[in-house]
């Protein structure tokens, strides 16, 4: 089966919408684990979430860069 990586862009009722290479697809919430949260960085094998905690770190640093240099006078 096939691994599928994304980014959780939100929650919606029953549903979690992952971002997938520019766009977006629901998964049913209750596959997830319970800690789950906006921006993490999963990969998804059938009804398996795997949480990828190291590249959703790394991900937030690289937007926080990226906003200081957005805002930097």
């Amino acid at each position: 089966m096939k691994k599928i990586k994304g980014i959780i862009d939100r929650f919606e009722e029953g549903f979690v919408v992952i971002e997938i290479q520019g766009g977006t697809k629901d998964y049913p919430k209750d596959i997830f684990p319970k800690d789950t949260q906006v921006g993490d960085v999963v990969y998804i094998t059938g009804d398996q979430v795997e949480i990828d905690k190291s590249k959703t770190k790394k991900l937030e640093k690289e937007i926080e860069d990226l906003m200081n240099e957005v805002w930097e006078d």
